[in-house]
């Protein structure tokens, strides 16, 4: 269990050789819910998204490619993460495309009101405190932006709970729960969808 726990809990915050190993599997591992997510966002033609919490940096670069105008910005605060994600998206910040910055949800350095869309991919579960970072992701989303939340656990299927009570700090979060700490973070419009056949939610809020 030890080097499991070790291994498992490099979701929360990717670091050294488990890290690595943990990133290298991340794009591809989360892929088809990231694209299920990207899939129910309304028609829009945003340009300029945030991506939070961006991991090995593939929902970022799905991003440039889904929205051909687009400048994204990539946040995470693990140093190996961002490392990965520039990596991923190398060309596209070369083009002027993309940037990849390490950051804090809590505590968000960025221009206000700014973006048109931001994206959290499978990272909620480690914010601290959804109300209070929530703010912070409506404090640079543009009135009338969106955010788009995906998550594989819905916050009560048996897998999401194990996985909680082996990382530190994990919460997995219901729809409703996050539907409410939206709503008082200042997101005016929310809305949740469950996948048909797996405990994946997606929420899209808009302010």
């Amino acid at each position: 269990m030890g080097l499991f726990k070790s291994f498992v809990s490099q979701t929360r915050k990717p670091e050294g050789f488990l890290g690595k190993m943990m990133l290298s599997g991340m794009n591809s591992g989360h892929a088809m819910l990231a694209d299920w997510g990207f899939s129910l966002l309304p028609k829009i033609t945003p340009s300029k998204a945030l991506d939070l919490g961006c991991g090995g940096g593939r929902n970022a670069g799905e991003l440039l490619i889904k929205y051909p105008d687009i400048y994204v910005t990539a946040v995470d605060y693990s140093d190996l993460s961002v490392a990965k994600a520039r990596e991923y998206n190398r060309d596209m910040i070369v083009s002027g495309r993309c940037t990849v910055q390490q950051g804090d949800v809590s505590d968000l350095h960025l221009p206000e009101e700014n973006y048109d869309l931001a994206t959290a991919f499978e990272t909620i579960y480690f914010w601290p405190g959804l109300e209070k970072c929530f703010r912070q992701v409506a404090k640079v989303v543009k009135p009338g932006g969106y955010f788009l939340i995906c998550n594989e656990s819905d916050g009560r299927d048996a897998t999401g709970l194990k996985f909680e009570k082996i990382i530190d700090g994990m919460k997995c979060h219901t729809a409703e729960e996050i539907e409410s700490a939206l709503k008082n973070a200042g997101f005016s419009k929310v809305k949740s969808v469950h996948h048909k056949s797996k405990p994946w939610i997606t929420v899209i809020a808009r302010k």
